[in-house]
């Protein structure tokens, strides 16, 4: 069985190497992870890294869609990530659950998996796979900025370090996200007879908002769609304190003029938010740098607060893990690339389809 599973995995990496810049020195296959159509895998192990279709035996960096999908048999991950995947999905989203706490190393197989806080969301984690011949760490998404809802990011040393690329181009720098609250709490105060949507993805970006808001002087109610409210409950019991949160019911939504409102990004086009006095569209995404993106989405108060490293955070991780070679999946690849091949690292992009940011769709259901 594990060798069907590699033989896809070479399909993957020889056309990668090939494509590969002159400037990069060609690296010898992977000895401990390979690509696959159903994500990465580990042979000497026998499981996958957030497999993109059901399998046997899966680690799970996050419960974002993007990277927890139901219908594996054994997932390993963290009890929080392990708990926010059962409010999504339900109790049944695989067949058994294993908890890995941050920093304990166990043997899988003939490999040593350790898992370390990213700071992406709460629970999230890289994942470190390990040898006697060599250390990958696979950094699933990840953040550098302050977030006290969630363990900050530890740099890992290692060999080989798979980084994301989501803001991997010199032109996402990514402001102090306490400003862009202020520049919505501004907002409110300037035009008082106006409701204030806030778009937020439901798990980590929601709650984040809530802690920034209240760190910048909010003291009234927060409201929030209905899609926020187990992930924040869920935040809640796990130490999060947010303050007065109130589900908007549909009888008040007109009486909102002056308040912010959180919910989920697909919210601002939906008939849900036409309710409220004369609206104000805000979105709170790193993508809001991109003026265009928020022209296109009808965003008049783009909030640049991203839960992904920007272009700085991705450069200063890669020489902070003291890697030799990394590779980068999905995202801006070429740029960083570039980058660290021109600073004597092996470097390749993993052209892995399936990740990114959570459809608004999705996190509309939940």
């Amino acid at each position: 069985m594990v060798t069907e599973r590699l033989a896809g995995a070479s399909a993957i990496f020889t056309p990668l190497l090939s494509r590969a810049h002159p400037y990069v020195v060609a690296m010898a296959p992977p000895h401990l992870l390979a690509p696959t159509p159903a994500g990465l895998f580990c042979a000497a192990g026998d499981f996958y890294i957030d497999p993109l279709r059901p399998v046997p035996r899966a680690l799970i960096t996050h419960a974002h869609s993007d990277h927890a999908r139901r219908g594996h048999g054994d997932v390993l991950a963290t009890r929080e990530t392990l708990d926010i995947m059962a409010l999504r999905y339900g109790e049944d989203f695989c067949a058994r659950r294993q908890v890995a706490a941050y920093g304990q190393s166990q043997r899988i197989g003939d490999v040593d998996v350790s898992f370390h806080p990213a700071g992406h969301v709460l629970g999230s984690a890289q994942v470190r796979v390990a040898d006697e011949r060599q250390r990958i760490v696979v950094s699933g998404d990840y953040k550098r900025a302050s977030d006290p809802t969630c363990a900050a990011f530890e740099p890992v040393a290692c060999d080989v370090f798979i980084t994301e690329a989501t803001f991997g181009l010199p032109v996402f720098r990514h402001p102090d996200a306490s400003l862009e609250a202020d520049k919505l709490i501004a907002s409110c105060a300037l035009f008082p007879d106006r409701a204030h949507l806030v778009g937020a993805y439901a798990l980590g970006k929601a709650q984040r908002m809530m802690v920034l808001i209240r760190q910048q002087g909010w003291e009234r109610p927060i409201y929030i769609h209905g899609a926020l409210e187990k992930i924040t409950e869920y935040y809640a019991r796990e130490g999060n304190d947010f303050g007065e949160i109130r589900k908007v019911s549909a009888a008040e939504r007109s009486k909102l003029a002056g308040e912010i409102v959180l919910c989920t990004p697909a919210s601002l086009q939906d008939i849900w938010s036409r309710k409220f006095p004369d609206p104000v569209a805000a979105h709170a995404s790193g993508w809001m740098r991109v003026r265009a993106r928020a022209r296109q989405r009808g965003v008049e108060l783009p909030l640049v607060v991203s839960d992904h490293a920007d272009w700085n955070d991705l450069c200063a991780t890669i020489l902070e893990t003291q890697c030799s070679q990394v590779w980068i999946t999905h995202g801006e690849a070429d740029a960083l690339v570039h980058w660290a091949g021109c600073i004597g690292l092996d470097a390749r992009p993993l052209h892995l389809i399936g990740y990114g940011d959570e459809e608004d769709a999705v996190e509309a259901q939940t």
